[in-house]
């Protein structure tokens, strides 16, 4: 990219194949892919475009204000960086590029336990509030290990991700043969126990290798208790898409959860995660924040997402595809975008704050308005 005005893209989409062109194919359907047919990820995009925006008028929005409050923690966005693994395979400063981009917007970013820098650098790289996001691993000694460290630096809360009892069908990663190149690593992990995720093998993600032996698949509720145990920080699920599981998790005390299906990673044919958050949001009935990841690409996503009940939104593959054409400066273009583009879609809407977001401001098809709590007209 030469810099110049008719170089810049204009909208997130235009990022992705600026990055497809910088990277190896293989590591480019790593980030890209979903699971088995890739069904979820495209249920992903298609549930924000059937919900249609009911914009009021003659609102005062000669100033519309974006910053809210997540965890406790002041934000200038109710947008975050989703937890991917190994940033630097999109660019050379990797998590460090990342978290500057986020802060430059005061916007949390949630750093992945597979980060290709250590807890530490980000931290001192970093503006904005840190989450760090965990699997159940084997090792309790070593998550033990993990969760002090983060606090250490700084680190705001803890992510759980709880759909992972194993790794989806990653066909793509399987037929392109991904596996980390030589340089990168999970910095705030034991080597001998990653140092595998770097073979190459005929027929399988060296990932979905790495899953089976380092993730713990009989993870329940009951575990809770003692990752708790380790830590004062606020603990967070990513992966809850059904009242039932909210419902639990609020009686339980945890502290928020994220509406996710892994960005149609694990499992082919779930519920995409805008579907899905209205019946989260109504079985907490507000005892804790919910969030959501999945499908993010544009500032109308944002506006529906929270007008639904989202207190902030996670976007995921865009950041990568930013890093990835631009490095920091891409990343730090990717947010500002979605950022302005809600700005935007809020003034039009008649909505000066994320406080008059709503869903009256919404409407859908007849089939589904009653089902998912629209409370505006369905559109004939």
């Amino acid at each position: 990219m030469t810099g110049g005005t008719m170089d810049r893209p204009l909208t997130v989409d235009e990022y992705a194949p600026l990055a497809q062109a910088q990277l190896p194919a293989a590591t480019w359907h790593y980030v890209e892919g979903g699971a088995g047919t890739e069904s979820t990820v495209a249920a992903n995009r298609a549930a924000f475009d059937r919900v249609r925006i009911r914009p009021r008028v003659l609102v005062d929005v000669a100033r519309c204000e974006l910053s809210t409050t997540v965890l406790g923690d002041p934000v200038g966005v109710p947008l975050g960086v989703a937890p991917m693994a190994y940033h630097e395979l999109a660019c050379d400063e990797g998590e460090l590029a990342t978290v500057r981009a986020a802060g430059s917007l005061a916007a949390p970013t949630v750093v992945s336990i597979f980060a290709s820098r250590t807890f530490e650098d980000i931290a001192a790289a970093a503006a904005g509030p840190l989450w760090l996001q965990l699997y159940w691993l084997h090792r309790r000694d070593v998550l033990q290990k993990v969760v002090r460290r983060a606090e250490a630096a700084g680190f705001r809360a803890l992510v759980l991700t709880v759909d992972t009892p194993r790794l989806g069908r990653r066909l793509r990663e399987a037929r392109h043969g991904f596996h980390l190149p030589p340089h990168i690593a999970a910095r705030n992990l034991d080597g001998a126990v990653t140092g595998f995720l770097h073979d190459r093998h005929d027929g399988s993600s060296a990932l979905s290798r790495h899953a089976d032996a380092f993730i713990d698949p009989s993870l329940n509720w009951s575990d809770l208790d003692w990752l708790r145990s380790q830590t004062r920080l606020p603990l967070v699920l990513k992966g809850v898409l059904t009242a039932e599981d909210a419902a639990h998790a609020a009686e339980l005390g945890v502290d928020g959860l994220v509406v996710s299906n892994h960005g149609g990673r694990q499992l082919d044919g779930a519920t995409a995660t805008l579907d899905a958050l209205p019946e989260v949001v109504r079985a907490v009935a507000g005892r804790c924040p919910v969030f959501l990841d999945g499908g993010v690409r544009h500032g109308t996503d944002l506006l529906k997402a929270l007008a639904l009940g989202a207190q902030a939104v996670f976007v995921g593959r865009p950041v990568l595809w930013g890093l990835a054409a631009d490095g920091e400066a891409g990343a730090r273009q990717v947010l500002s975008t979605l950022r302005d583009e809600l700005e935007d879609a809020m003034a039009l809407s008649g909505c000066p704050s994320p406080k008059d977001l709503d869903p009256t401001l919404l409407a859908r098809g007849p089939a589904t308005a009653a089902q998912h709590g629209f409370h505006g007209p369905a559109e004939g």
